[in-house]
């Protein structure tokens, strides 16, 4: 099981905090999660099945072609941000050097 302090290190390098039985919850749906991760591992031949990144084969998928259409101005973008530098967005820091 994940250590609850653990889960309040990382809740506070992502700049969020949740109540103690939050972090229960957390743990509990965390130790299902590995449970299932060791079921999946246990699986004859796993090793040998290459990986999916896509739920089917793109061959038989039959995707949209990009179309160019309307888009916004650096100007309307920025309209609804509080913090701007540069023509660009600052959002505040989310993770701590060296991690």
């Amino acid at each position: 099981m994940i250590a609850k302090e653990k889960l309040k290190d990382y809740a506070n390098k992502l700049m969020f905090d949740m109540k103690d039985e939050e972090y229960t919850t957390l743990q509990e749906e965390f130790d299902i999660i590995l449970k299932q991760m060791d079921l999946i591992g246990n699986i004859p031949n796993i090793s040998s099945v290459d990986p999916m990144t896509f739920p089917f084969k793109l061959e038989e998928a039959s995707l949209r072609e990009d179309e160019v259409g309307d888009y916004l101005t650096v100007s309307e973008v920025l309209e609804n941000s509080h913090h701007q530098v540069n023509d660009q967005v600052k959002v505040p820091k989310v993770v701590g050097e060296g991690e």
